[in-house]
């Protein structure tokens, strides 16, 4: 009877015990509960007393905007100013609203004086002068708020403030490393830097190294040997081409530093773009407008954007890092192009389009790509940028075998005066893709019904033989391995069903970021996720102001 006895008192020992148990463990997720509910309150409590500091008025005074008499308040992150109104018979206050200029948006402050005529330094004190940008749609323009007061004293304490807040922002360059092409588009770079932009970075204190290239190459030589720890960042003055060069040389210089020659590394300099070329595609792309002033004041303010590139090489050898490649009508159009380098652009531009379009022809090639994976932008982040898409397995591979008269593969929306929306409005700056625009085999006159549509609002890829996919890899195989010559027999006709084949060994024109490049072999093309930054902002569509009209 004994034993039974102690078997039944042992159950609810057990059950005390694992009662007990739950118990601590209860109370302990309550103190680790209540613990993370003060650190979250703590956090939100430092963030509110920080944003009362940033809207702490540091200062306060009466100044002359115009002809009247303001009173003006300045915080850390702002400037307001309020019209000193005096009181109607009634005493009734007409009161109006403030006047507000955020801090972020100026980029120099000047005590103003009176000077006479030959007077380089002294004179009596009028004020404070700041000097900001203003948006007008994704135009930026520069502007100036004048603050009058003739009280020296006054006037000194708002510039040293004003001049210390401004030199919190951190990100602003201070030393920049500039390339000028002076033989981009009609000669104009020289001109453009001078007048519109050295101006600007004088004024927000900005020293600068200015290179003159001389030749094809010079920037990637020069980018090769600098010493870039003294520059906070990288400004190119020309068209795509130099655009292209110094953005393939600044990621070339990213892996010798980092001693990694296989492994593409992120530049460790901003970009900045002044559009000084013929169609400006990166600038318009990242400004969404081509205008000098706009892309300076980009730079001067610190604005940055983090941008896909992508590597095209060929049989393991890297040909070029770059934001575009066209292959076929893109890539023939160029050839041919790059043949009248003595007409004027335009007039080259549209001798070349029609040229290739009287004799269109597909090219025979086996097309294979990687689709990219629908996630967030945030995951293509934390992606090894030297991931082998050949490793992701080749059943993850879409092959497609036929006749292509155009493929495009763009990591960015490749925005122009003559695509508006872009040449690839579906994909974005930094989404982590590219897009691929396949354009198969078909009649001339539904070719050119798609090239046209490009300048229009959309319905560019609204054909059965075009299709369009998001990829992270892509590679383009030519069948025959053999190339492309301009030297076509006029007497071949306009066959629309072989492709075009010449002698063996010749080498099939690539237009990549608008340089012509030749190439043999197949191309793998490989996206890798914010490679580089740029000074700019993304946009949806660019400012159209030329048309096209050779079609």
């Amino acid at each position: 009877m004994s034993e039974p006895e102690e078997e039944l008192q042992g159950e609810p020992r057990d059950s005390t015990k694992k009662k007990k148990k739950e118990k601590r463990s209860g109370k302990k997720k309550k103190k680790q509960e209540k613990r993370e509910e003060e650190e979250q309150q703590q956090v939100e409590e430092e963030e509110e007393e920080e944003e009362e500091q940033s809207e702490c008025v540091l200062l306060r005074g009466i100044f002359k905007l115009g002809k009247k008499s303001h009173d003006v308040l300045l915080t850390r992150t702002r400037l307001t100013w309020t019209p000193i109104t005096p009181e109607t018979p009634t005493a009734e206050v007409c009161v109006l609203p403030p006047g507000v200029l955020l801090l972020q948006d100026v980029f120099a402050v000047k005590v103003k004086r009176r000077r006479a005529v030959g007077q380089e330094s002294g004179g009596a004190v009028l004020g404070v002068a700041l000097f900001c940008s203003k948006r007008r749609g994704r135009w930026l323009e520069e502007d100036t708020l004048h603050l009058h007061n003739a009280s020296a004293e006054h006037t000194n304490t708002w510039y040293n403030t004003l001049k210390e807040l401004l030199t919190g922002f951190s990100i602003r360059p201070r030393y920049l490393k500039v390339f000028i092409n002076p033989r981009s588009h009609k000669k104009e770079a020289v001109h453009i830097y001078r007048e519109h932009v050295a101006p600007l970075f004088k004024m927000a204190d900005i020293r600068t190294e200015i290179t003159v290239t001389e030749r094809k190459g010079h920037a990637l030589s020069v980018m090769k040997e600098c010493k870039l720890d003294e520059y906070d960042g990288v400004v190119c003055v020309g068209g795509d081409g130099s655009v292209a060069e110094l953005c393939h040389a600044m990621v070339l210089r990213a892996q010798l530093d980092a001693d990694s020659p296989k492994k593409p590394v992120k530049s460790v300099l901003p970009l900045g773009i002044i559009p000084a070329g013929s169609t400006d595609v990166v600038s318009c792309s990242v400004h969404g407008v081509r205008d000098p002033v706009t892309a300076a004041l980009h730079i001067v303010l610190g604005h940055l954007q983090q941008v896909d590139m992508c590597s095209y090489s060929s049989h393991g050898q890297l040909i070029r890092f770059g934001f575009s490649a066209m292959f076929g009508f893109g890539g023939q159009s160029l050839a041919r192009a790059e043949k009248k380098r003595w007409m004027p652009s335009s007039r080259r531009r549209e001798y070349a389009l029609m040229k290739t379009l009287a004799r269109l022809r597909p090219e025979d090639c086996q097309l294979s790509f990687l689709p990219a994976k629908k996630s967030n932008s945030n995951l293509f982040q934390h992606q090894d940028q030297d991931q082998d898409p050949e490793s992701e397995g080749e059943e993850s591979w879409t092959t497609n075998q036929g006749l292509y008269l155009s493929i495009s593969i763009m990591s960015i929306p490749c925005l122009s005066p003559h695509a508006p929306n872009g040449l690839a409005p579906n994909t974005s700056l930094a989404n982590g893709s590219a897009a691929l625009i396949a354009v198969g085999n078909t009649s001339r006159s539904e070719f050119i019904k798609h090239l046209k549509r490009y300048s229009s609002s959309s319905g560019q890829f609204s054909f059965s033989f075009v299709e369009t996919h998001a990829v992270s890899a892509v590679r383009i195989r030519p069948q025959s391995l053999i190339g492309w010559s301009e030297e076509e027999s006029e007497e071949e006709g306009d066959s629309k069903t072989s492709p075009i084949i010449q002698s063996e060994g010749a080498a099939f024109p690539w237009n990549i970021d608008g340089e012509l490049v030749e190439i043999a072999n197949e191309v793998l093309v490989r996206v890798h996720p914010q490679l580089i930054t740029l000074y700019g902002e993304e946009v949806d569509e660019a400012e159209s102001t030329v048309s096209c009209n050779c079609l």
